[in-house]
């Protein structure tokens, strides 16, 4: 059993920057792929990062690609997401979630933490 905590979230303002946590307790944390999903009032739960048990193997959305970089320390069990450059468009409830699989795919992941809200001012 894994239990995923989030923060981070808050008001920022567009162009600046960002970084989320996403704490895990529970045994062999570091054994598990980490993913970053979203979701937006009125929207699907959308991918946004993911990262292997490493941290060597990275895959992002085509819209964070090249200003949101996921990253982890298996020491701490921690996953975290720096957004750089957000936009408006990003505001939502950021997620992260654990699994055995690399994937894009939420219904793939066994664990989630409640979320933390990213508001991105224009």
């Amino acid at each position: 059993q894994v239990q995923l905590v989030e923060s981070g979230g808050g008001l920022v303002q567009a162009g600046g920057s960002l970084r989320l946590s996403c704490a895990a307790s529970g045994r062999a944390f570091s054994r598990y792929v980490v993913g970053w999903f979203r979701q937006a009032p009125g929207k699907e739960r959308e991918f946004v990062a993911t990262i292997n048990w490493s941290g060597g193997i990275t895959s992002y959305a085509n819209s964070v690609k090249g200003r949101f970089t996921i990253s982890r320390v298996n020491t701490t069990n921690t996953v975290y997401l720096q957004m750089n450059r957000p936009k408006p468009e990003d505001t939502a409830v950021y997620y992260c979630a654990a699994g055995d699989l690399h994937t894009d795919v939420p219904g793939h992941y066994n664990y989630w933490g409640q979320g933390t809200q990213v508001t991105v001012s224009s």
